[in-house]
């Protein structure tokens, strides 16, 4: 049996932004806490919102980590709590959003993050979010469309938090906000859409139609997203690509795969703060080699999708992408070394996305994967 979850409402064009105060109001907020990072406020994108919004005393939460941790969910409810609120708004990219479902949860729900950790059955006792709306500034996480958000835990791991509870009751995507991105990140946070569209595709779970959303975003970004690197005042080409990052996160709702694992236990080492999509893209092809034995025929149709010959080499294609977004090609470039392999390999392993690979994989496994990264 397929059960097909689409739950909320989402708002796609330039200047959508000027419906926050409409949906504010129908969802009976008064008082929203505006969760951001200082670069998204620095670069003047906050204050757009708010000022479309029509929004005049706002209460702002700005310190967001790169990787949001468990620490500043807890310094971000204070803030709300403390400051009266009675909503969360997320203004930013998968960071904002990703802390500010937590303090959603937390706010409606009580407890602790550790109660609701999915893979200790914590989603059942999640019994009420607080009104939650998500803003993208980036094309590439699609989390205001998705049912979770990952944190990094104070024990150390990086923890997955999944519930149809958590996906925002409304998200606006507005094109423009991503105009001025600069071009690593827009090569950096493009590259993690594909990835989700592809692992999306992978994944055994049985769901078509997330599939064929999976592969219309694939189709949009790989087509578009060197037009943004190169020149991000294209219009056009940030649409598709905001297109095709919440049309990733529709899709994944099949579940993920080992890219996903293994970036989440490089993303949560303290020393290095690496950057998710990055890893996503380094990532890549390695765990395309290790699937392509289990999954040639879905690979025939990710190579159709990006206009590729059917028996096209994915690995190699994401590897040319990647060298000609100027992004890292290993690991290795990123600062991690072989001293890192066991503590990646042990939360790889343990992490929640590598269930939905479409072939299982090892400890052996992520130890070889790891390595051909480097």
């Amino acid at each position: 049996m397929t059960t097909l979850n689409y739950l909320t409402t989402t708002h796609f064009d330039f200047g959508i932004t000027q419906r926050l105060g409409k949906e504010l109001s129908r969802f009976g907020v008064e008082r929203p806490l505006f969760i951001t990072d200082e670069g998204v406020r620095a670069a003047g994108l906050l204050d757009k919102v708010l000022g479309n919004g029509g929004i005049e005393t706002p209460s702002v939460f700005d310190q967001t980590p790169p990787n949001p941790t468990q620490q500043a969910v807890m310094a971000a409810l204070e803030h709300y709590r403390a400051d009266g609120c009675d909503g969360v708004v997320c203004v930013g990219g998968g960071s904002p959003i990703d802390l500010g479902k937590a303090v959603a949860l937390l706010a409606g729900s009580g407890g602790d993050l550790e109660r609701y950790d999915p893979m200790q059955g914590g989603a059942k006792h999640i019994t009420k979010v607080a009104p939650l709306l998500a803003i993208p500034t980036t094309a590439g996480t699609g989390s205001e469309v998705s049912m979770g958000f990952v944190i990094v835990m104070d024990d150390g791991r990086k923890a997955t938090f999944a519930s149809p509870k958590l996906v925002p009751k409304v998200a606006l995507c507005d094109p423009e906000l991503t105009l001025g991105l600069p071009a690593h990140l827009t090569a950096a946070t493009g590259m993690d859409a594909i990835a989700h569209c592809i692992e999306a595709v992978l994944s055994p779970v049985v769901n078509p139609p997330a599939e064929g959303v999976g592969l219309d975003g694939l189709w949009r970004a790989w087509r578009n997203i060197q037009r943004a690197v190169e020149d991000g005042s294209d219009r056009e080409a940030r649409w598709h690509m905001m297109m095709a990052s919440t049309e990733g996160a529709m899709a994944f709702v099949k579940g993920l795969g080992a890219v996903h694992a293994m970036s989440h236990a490089a993303g949560r080492l303290p020393d290095l703060k690496l950057h998710h999509g990055t890893l996503n893209a380094v990532l890549l092809p390695a765990v395309l080699r290790f699937n392509k034995p289990v999954a040639e025929e879905k690979m025939e149709r990710l190579a159709q999708a990006m206009g590729l010959p059917k028996d096209a080499d994915l690995a190699e294609e994401i590897e040319r992408m990647n060298a000609s977004l100027k992004l890292p090609a290993t690991l290795g470039e990123m600062g991690v070394t072989e001293a890192h392999l066991d503590d990646l390999v042990y939360y790889a392993v343990k992490d929640l996305a590598g269930r939905t690979n479409p072939r299982q994989a090892s400890a052996e496994d992520y130890r070889a994967l790891f390595e051909q990264a480097l």
